[in-house]
């Protein structure tokens, strides 16, 4: 099943600067494993030690975070849309601590 697979800015190096991929896939874990024979170097990037999804990637499946469907066991079909999100740190407790600094 093709999957078109929108590829970050941070991980575009791996893909050869290719902001979206197709992978042939069942579920999340074989889009993975997928992604990782063709680019080297994605799964580091998106799974730990134990093969579980980094707690600073976000996988959605058609605008569904995976995390809150079947995680890596997510059902995939044709036409599918999946994209990868890092975290972004930072944000309004580094603004408010950054504030408090200042009046003091």
């Amino acid at each position: 099943m093709a999957v078109k697979v929108q590829i970050p800015a941070p991980l575009r190096s791996l893909t050869g600067g290719q902001a979206e991929v197709e992978v042939d896939a069942a579920d999340v874990g074989g889009l993975i494993d997928g992604l990782d024979r063709r680019h080297r170097g994605l799964k580091e990037r998106l799974c730990d030690a134990d093969g579980k999804l980094r707690s600073y990637v976000r996988i959605f499946v058609n605008d569904e975070d995976v995390r809150f469907l079947n995680d890596k066991a997510t059902p995939l079909k044709t036409g599918d849309t999946v994209a990868i999100v890092p975290a972004i740190a930072g944000g309004v407790g580094a603004y408010l601590r950054g504030a408090a600094q200042t009046r003091a």
